[in-house]
């Protein structure tokens, strides 16, 4: 019996195949689009965007439509931003029990009618506005550019022929070029949900990006300023077929920040991640990272070039539009950036205010040096500086400077800051000694602003820590956001499933088991199936496509011209398979064990009391049943519910499979 188990064992382990690598369709091949834009008509090198994310616009919601016509455009209107990128998910795709996922016209026709009156409120030009594709924009569609690809129809994108996979933009000031380079990674052949969850950039477009990211290299004595903006976060991005990432990508470019969506503040407001260079990183720590924050390296005020050369890059995920109401300004003033997140869901703002000096200590770079370097302009650094936009005209605005060493809130710098001359109603400086807030603390001392316009309305920024000397304060994590953004599922997804752990309780799984044969075999059998056969068979895609059937490895409706299986939504099958492996799978045969563990002791427990040897009992030569054989069996089950508990995942699924 004992080598039928081990066999049997080992036919399990070597029927899970070595875990192939993430596919994606090839893009279109169409050639990104540049374009490049003159500032002109105020304050030398600052230029301010606005992102949204996440729209979710639907027939069966029609409020989010309508909220975003009334406020977006008002609120474009006096913000003015040189772009405003929306980075995927434009509509939703779902039907009114999600069931169903695929794309829905109705919701396309609606979107493009929105989006035409926002341009023509906001007073914008249409060709400043970049909307990306996202997953539920993809849901269902077989062929870009077919019948049922109605972002390529509906979208601005598509309506200016912006129909390569990477657009760039390049904003001109008077000191420095300001790249921007956005990018759709979403499967070229799209799946219905919940498998189309992830980003699958291709070799291709990893080039693309590398392409458009070094377009200003030849200019070595030209400032560059670079941000990237896609749908994925970087947690929920696939490498590539050759391995590749867009984090070796970004890093290889010192890409200055990555703005993009996919994620909803339902799982957190702190959704950002600093990346660095991991050539010395651990296996471990390409798997996940256990906080988002920047880790200073050495002396944070020390001026060496080393203090400053450190491959990096920031992530800022910026939530949705479909519950949390929310919109991003960024803007980059002499090459630092600063953003702020708005709130409107208790409807439009009148004014918002974005401080753009001193930084955030939360969210800077290595690049962000002590002022004592010198290696910007000195006066850049003798003003508090905050872009303000308001309907109304502003009376006052005033710059507040707080202690909080002292365990509260102790107001050390009340002054008045007055627009910058040349400045089109927007920047506001206020002149300080720099010198005075110096502290190892990169939290102690903190800034507001706070705007009067001519109505009598009072508005005041959030607190924000700041550094004089660069130092990085600290970005919480909850549980929530680390299980979303600080664990790369692509590279986890194998492991979680060919995980050590199980191996060493297979054994006694199926010891246990195989006193109850019929039991045993079922499981045994349902085991196999898993590994080798088909999960699921239905369509994947929108009318007119063969069926396709799932696998632990992906979905699989064609082969290559090998004639080799080619696996689609990998690893985005892993929100069926796992759910199903530890809340299905496992409870069955740990439930299973337990009762047949349980059914033994209560045979021992009758033996004893009877006094009856086992051998007189079933008509085998075996040893008598003792208490000590009750204890085992006792044992026995205490140890399959303690290891169900261990191994028991604290996930999100259920939340994934709602939000994406």
């Amino acid at each position: 019996m004992g080598n039928l188990i081990r066999i049997t064992i080992l036919l399990l382990l070597i029927a899970i195949p070595f875990p192939p690598p993430s596919l994606s369709a090839i893009s279109s091949g169409n050639s990104s689009k540049r374009e490049v834009i003159e500032v002109g008509g105020g304050p030398d090198d600052l230029v301010w965007v606005v992102q949204l994310s996440d729209l979710h616009f639907s027939v069966h919601h029609p409020e989010r439509a309508r909220d975003f016509q009334e406020i977006v455009g008002f609120a474009l209107s006096f913000i003015k931003p040189s772009l405003v990128f929306l980075t995927g998910d434009l509509t939703d795709g779902k039907s009114k029990d999600l069931l169903i996922m695929k794309q829905d016209e109705d919701e396309w026709i609606e979107y493009q009618k929105v989006m035409q009156d926002v341009v023509q409120r906001s007073g914008l030009d249409r060709r400043t506005f970049y909307d990306l594709r996202g997953n539920h924009d993809n849901f269902g569609v077989p062929v870009i550019g077919g019948s049922f690809d109605f972002y390529s129809k509906y979208s601005i994108n598509g309506q200016l022929q912006r129909t390569g996979k990477v657009n760039s933009v390049t904003i001109q000031t008077s000191k420095r070029k300001l790249l921007f380079v956005g990018f759709d990674s979403t499967m070229s052949s799209g799946l219905h949900g919940p498998t189309n969850l992830f980003g699958h950039p291709t070799d291709e477009l990893l080039a693309e990006i590398n392409s458009e990211l070094s377009q200003w290299d030849s200019q070595p004595t030209q400032l560059v300023t670079k941000v990237s903006f896609g749908h994925f976060p970087l947690s929920f991005s696939a490498a590539s077929k050759s391995g590749k990432t867009l984090q070796d990508i970004f890093i290889k470019h010192s890409l200055d920040a990555y703005l993009c969506g996919h994620l909803h503040t339902k799982f957190g407001q702190n959704l950002k991640r600093h990346h660095h260079s991991s050539h010395h990183d651990s296996y471990s720590k390409q798997l996940f990272q256990l906080n988002g924050h920047r880790t200073p390296s050495g002396n944070a005020s020390s001026c060496s070039k080393d203090a400053t050369s450190i491959g990096e890059f920031w992530e800022w995920e910026m939530g949705d539009w479909r519950k949390s109401r929310a919109m991003r300004v960024l803007a980059i003033d002499g090459g630092r950036i600063s953003f702020v997140d708005i709130n409107f869901k208790l409807g439009a703002k009148e004014t918002i205010i974005l401080p753009t000096f001193p930084l955030d200590s939360r969210f800077t770079s290595a690049s962000s040096q002590n002022y004592k370097c010198g290696s910007t302009d000195p006066s850049s650094y003798e003003f508090i500086r905050a872009l303000v936009f308001s309907a109304s005209p502003i009376v006052s605005v005033l710059a507040k400077i707080y202690d909080s060493s002292p365990g509260n809130l102790i107001l050390v710098l009340e002054t008045q800051m007055t627009k910058l001359a040349g400045s089109p109603g927007n920047l506001f400086v206020a002149p300080w000694n720099i010198q005075a807030f110096e502290d190892p603390s990169p939290d102690r001392f903190l800034l507001q602003i706070e705007v009067s316009d001519i109505m009598g309305r009072s508005t005041a920024s959030e607190l924000r820590p700041f550094s004089v000397g660069g130092i990085p304060a600290k970005v919480p994590w909850g549980w929530k956001e680390f299980f979303v953004m600080g664990c790369q599922w692509d590279s986890l997804y194998y492991p979680i499933l060919c995980q050590q752990k199980p191996h060493q309780w297979t054994f006694l799984i199926f010891t246990e088991l195989y006193n109850v044969p019929v039991a045993w075999c079922c499981v045994v059998a349902y085991l196999f199936y898993l590994v080798l056969c088909p999960w699921f068979y239905g369509q994947v895609f929108t009318e007119g496509r063969e069926r396709a059937y799932m696998s632990y490895r992906g979905w699989v409706s064609s082969f290559n011209n090998l004639g080799e299986v080619e696996f689609l939504g990998s690893p985005d099958v892993m929100v069926v398979v796992l759910p199903h492996l530890f809340f299905v799978v496992l409870p069955a045969i740990m439930t299973i064990m337990g009762l047949a563990a349980e059914s033994g002791m209560y045979r021992d427990y009758l033996l004893s009391l009877s006094s009856k040897k086992k051998d007189d009992y079933d008509g085998q030569n075996k040893e008598s049943a003792t208490p000590d054989s009750f204890i085992s069996r006792k044992s026995e089950i205490i140890f399959v519910w303690a290891l169900a508990k261990e191994i028991a995942p604290s996930g999100l699924f259920g939340s994934l499979l709602e939000t994406f």
